[in-house]
């Protein structure tokens, strides 16, 4: 009921400064300002889901394929020295794949974006 009521009152705020001008009053947005971190809140205090962050998925994903195509050349290969060259090469795609990963998410943002929320019910969301 009260989140209903909260909503209610910046729907309100928001008609109000729409009838006005194009530039809301300071004290108009200060209220919107202020009920919107009230619900912000009232939202970080429910912990009622789960989250599930996917970000290191194709990290690992990549780890584990170049790991295995480095043990494939190094058994597979017979010369050493070109084992050692494959082996190294699947080595360092490891490492790159994984600092790509971490600077792509970290510069895109998108570690909120890739999470999955699951409710204690079981209830994806």
């Amino acid at each position: 009921m009260r989140e209903h009521r909260s909503d209610t009152e910046i729907e309100d705020i928001i008609r109000a400064s729409m009838k006005m001008t194009d530039i809301p009053s300071p004290e108009l947005n200060n209220k919107l300002k202020a009920a919107l971190y009230q619900q912000e809140a009232v939202i970080r205090k429910q912990t009622a889901t789960h989250t599930l962050s996917l970000w290191y998925l194709p990290m690992l994903l990549n780890l584990v394929t170049f790991s295995l195509l480095a043990v494939f050349a190094l058994t597979i290969i017979e010369n050493v020295y070109l084992s050692y060259f494959a082996a190294g090469i699947c080595l360092y795609l490891c490492v790159a794949g994984i600092l790509i990963t971490i600077v792509g998410v970290k510069r895109t943002n998108l570690k909120e974006d890739i999470t999955i929320r699951i409710e204690k019910r079981g209830i994806l969301t």
